[in-house]
């Protein structure tokens, strides 16, 4: 009985509401016309029951005329809603507060729905809150989309993680392999010095004595170039320049002169790790060569220079001393090493001789 006094109370407000507005109001025309899901409720009745509600609404909710009129619009609400949502609305409504939320609600079938709700607290002239004023927009199937895209993105976001760790997985095996290759090269290159270091305090001959210097200089230059490669993170480049700076200083400290006066240009000069090994002979050559002409009873001076500059790699070594004969024997294998080495990276020797003045510049195209 109650229910059936609310629901005509809803009726007879609604019909006051109508009969407030002619046949011929744009406003009351457009409300009845419009696609868009409308309602009207009365705040000031029990419960806040719509008391009127336009064609579209019914079509949006499966709910006739007759079984929306008188009830609350919590009719829409199910088993999904969400509470939190419902008590926004609800706080706004007691506060005479508009309100937009998006919300979940059921037609009269059961079937759910995203409903955009926009709620507006209509005033008399008074100041009082006479009406609630709601529009409705269903918006699921833009929802779904969204959730399709949502769970296409995370599937994206699932294989790229799975592709990451299979890579992350191929490195560490990678980064393995190499530097256990790392090792035996290493292993070999240190055999063949102790070889080389063997024989040298065996020879007593002087000629034989230097040959195997020099051979023994090229190793360990290379085992220099192993081991700087590998105690870096990123074992693709070599800096040229810092093991420039370590070599020189090594020659310069094994022949024991400190008339041999050093001079040093050198700055980071970053060159991709397959010509780290021809580069680091090149330096060996051109700072020995340097070094076997200073070796003088007055010494000499050597200027080194290593410079990276727009992709263009700059080796220069002069030196300022007494001219020596060199041995024809090793003069020509030290030649031999850097045009053979200089070839190997696409590099380019010039050398000028004026007096004691020696200057050999060696350039090559570096991109890295």
């Amino acid at each position: 009985m109650d229910r059936d006094q609310d629901q005509e109370g809803a009726r007879r407000a609604g019909e006051r509401l109508v009969a407030a507005h002619s046949s011929e109001d744009p406003f009351a025309a457009a409300f009845k016309a419009t696609r868009m899901p409308m309602i009207i409720t009365d705040p000031n009745q029990h419960d806040n029951p719509i008391i009127f509600c336009n064609g579209a609404f019914e079509r949006l909710t499966g709910y006739s005329n007759e079984e929306l009129i008188g009830r609350n619009c919590r009719i829409l609400q199910g088993a999904e809603t969400n509470r939190e949502t419902v008590a926004v609305v609800r706080d706004a409504l007691a506060n005479g507060r508009g309100v937009s939320v998006d919300i979940l609600n059921y037609r009269k079938d059961g079937s759910a729905f995203w409903n955009a709700l926009f709620i507006s607290p209509v005033w008399d002239q008074q100041g009082r809150i006479i009406y609630f004023f709601a529009s409705q927009l269903d918006f699921t199937n833009i929802r779904s989309r969204e959730a399709d895209l949502a769970s296409a993105r995370h599937q994206a976001e699932e294989a790229v993680k799975d592709r990451t760790n299979d890579l992350h997985a191929a490195l560490a095996a990678k980064t393995l392999l190499i530097h256990e290759v790392d090792h035996r090269v290493r292993n070999n290159l240190l055999t063949m010095a102790s070889i080389v270091k063997m024989q040298l305090r065996l020879t007593k001959d002087h000629g034989q004595q230097n040959a195997l210097m020099s051979v023994l200089n090229r190793i360990e230059a290379i085992s220099t170039v192993q081991r700087k490669l590998f105690t870096t993170n990123d074992v693709t480049r070599f800096d040229l320049g810092d093991f420039a700076y370590e070599l020189v200083l090594d020659l310069r400290g094994a022949v024991k002169r400190d008339d041999i006066r050093l001079t040093l240009d050198i700055s980071p000069a970053y060159v991709p790790a397959a010509k780290a090994s021809p580069l680091a002979l090149i330096v060996n050559e051109l700072v020995g060569d340097a070094l076997r002409r200073g070796i003088r009873d007055s010494g000499g001076d050597i200027h080194v220079v290593v410079k990276h500059s727009n992709g263009r790699l700059l080796l220069r070594v002069e030196d300022i001393s007494e001219p020596v004969t060199p041995d024809e024997v090793s003069a020509e294998l030290s030649r031999l090493l850097l045009e053979r080495s200089a070839l190997q990276v696409g590099a380019t020797i010039e050398r000028k001789c004026e007096g004691r003045h020696t200057t050999v510049d060696v350039t090559l195209r570096i991109e890295i």
